[in-house]
């Protein structure tokens, strides 16, 4: 081989293997590239999912996130949410990301199966292209695949029947969605967007009419979830949030509680643990100043904020009793309460080693006051009736709360005798109840108007599929 023909080839060589470094090179860093796009939007949809508060309802057992199976009590009957990680099996592993979008803006699933509007897809209607994709990527890659199905829901007649859902979404499913959502932090669009798309804060917030759809003249104006009432938040200052500063909503979304105004509880008090303690401050004050924003709306009933009530001022003498630990220890100390209807001695067993005598709580309210206590002070004592019978839960940014339920240790007429000395003494005295309103809270509420007519409805639609029938067979018959 001649010294040209060697340092040609040794050329070739050199050349080929620069070639395939660089090519190395630029294929591990367009990967790498690649990967940190797909982990910021990974983290991306992670995030919008806390602001959906996903977790809520597609998480039954911590042990298993996002894998379903959790009960959801509605009028209609229980049912269940379904398992939505990426298992192939029994999430959604199979979904492209159009079958994804449609579930979560048109309510259908991958099988064309209508969903329940338990499942907010009214509010996610007005999901951005932008979001959805953000958190179909963390969906199927951010989540682990759980192969443990979610129970079926099996809803009577005619329920059951999910093709009704077509009539009712062509009434009550709207909303063209956008290509990209606000992005302004704190702006009040912002603050739309979160609070009316991804928080579905009306889902709640809002009445629901005869079709158990929103009331959309009522916009905010307050609804009834699982026999909690959610207090109207439109910028009313009597009947709705008015009264408050945006600094104290920021607060409130962000820990659960205001000294001064109210603490939450029952559903709310599990969207702060798992969603909005976890929002941004900035996305905060962007709801604060979107509710403000709302249209108010007034309970002509209501002449005060239910903050503002403080009670007769007329305190009994009460006579002390064995209290009952303040954090729902367990045990025969746990929850030793008299054998009485005596509103006092109740409230005395039951309530004042947290609350104090005074209902003036603890210092620095852990134990909150019950005056200037918006579930005290409220035009209806339901939300006060179910912290009695439930307790609550609440992990705050700034600290977790628990209240022990006395459900199991009081009966009717004794929860309504605490609850009227409650209301008499600390909060609203024109608001008192009765043992059958708390036997009703505690079977689960009152059922709706369309699930109180659904026999007679049965009734009707069997008659006049009679009646067709009958029509038909004259007919044939006259052939």
């Amino acid at each position: 081989m001649s010294i040209k023909s060697l340092f040609s080839l040794r050329g070739t060589q050199l050349a080929l293997s620069m070639a395939l470094g660089l090519g190395l090179q630029l294929g591990a860093a367009a990967s790498h590239a690649q990967s940190t796009t797909d982990a910021g939007l990974i983290q991306q949809g992670q995030a919008l999912a806390t602001a959906a508060d996903c977790a809520a309802c597609h998480t039954a057992q911590p042990a298993h996130p996002f894998a379903g199976g959790l009960a959801l009590h509605s009028p209609m009957g229980t049912i269940y949410a379904s398992n939505i990680t990426p298992s192939q099996k029994a999430g959604i592993g199979g979904y492209s990301e159009q079958q994804f979008a449609d579930a979560l803006r048109r309510g259908v699933n991958a099988s064309g199966q209508h969903l329940y509007p338990a499942m907010p897809y009214t509010a996610y209607a007005g999901l951005s292209d932008q979001d959805v994709h953000a958190l179909y990527a963390y969906f199927m890659h951010g989540v682990q695949p759980d192969d443990q199905p979610a129970p079926q829901t099996h809803l009577g007649f005619p329920f059951n029947i999910r093709a009704s859902m077509i009539g009712w979404n062509l009434l009550y499913l709207h909303g063209t969605p956008p290509q990209t959502s606000p992005a302004a932090d704190g702006s009040v669009a912002r603050g739309k967007y979160l609070a009316d798309t991804l928080g579905h804060c009306s889902t709640c917030h809002t009445p629901r009419n005869t079709m158990m759809a929103e009331d959309t003249g009522r916009y905010l104006g307050g609804g009834v979830v699982d026999g909690w009432i959610a207090p109207n938040i439109t910028s009313d200052a009597v009947s709705g949030i008015g009264g408050w500063s945006n600094d104290e909503l920021v607060a409130y979304l962000k820990t659960g509680h205001v000294a001064g105004k109210g603490q939450a509880g029952g559903s709310m008090a599990e969207a702060i643990s798992k969603s909005f303690r976890h929002l941004s401050d900035s996305d905060l004050q962007a709801i604060a100043a979107y509710l403000k924003t709302v249209p108010a709306i007034r309970n002509p009933a209501e002449t005060r904020p239910a903050f503002d009530y403080t009670g007769d001022g007329k305190l009994p003498s009460l006579t002390e009793r064995e209290p009952v630990l303040p954090l729902g220890g367990k045990g025969a100390d746990a929850r030793r309460l008299a054998t009485t209807d005596n509103a006092a001695e109740l409230y005395t067993s039951a309530c004042a080693s947290c609350h104090q005598p005074t209902g003036d709580g603890t210092r620095g309210q852990y134990f909150p006051s019950l005056s200037h206590n918006r579930a005290v002070g409220m035009s209806s004592p339901d939300n006060l009736i179910q912290v009695i019978l439930h307790g609550l839960e609440r992990d705050g940014a700034d600290l977790a709360v628990s209240m022990p339920a006395f459900g199991k240790d009081l009966d009717d007429t004794q929860v309504a005798n605490i609850v009227n000395y409650v209301e008499t003494h600390f909060g609203n005295p024109n608001m008192q109840t009765t043992p059958a309103h708390v036997a009703l809270l505690r079977s689960g509420g009152e059922a709706p108007l369309l699930m109180k007519a659904m026999p007679w409805l049965t009734g009707l639609g069997g008659l006049a599929l009679l009646l067709i029938v009958l029509l038909v067979a004259s007919r044939v018959r006259r052939r």
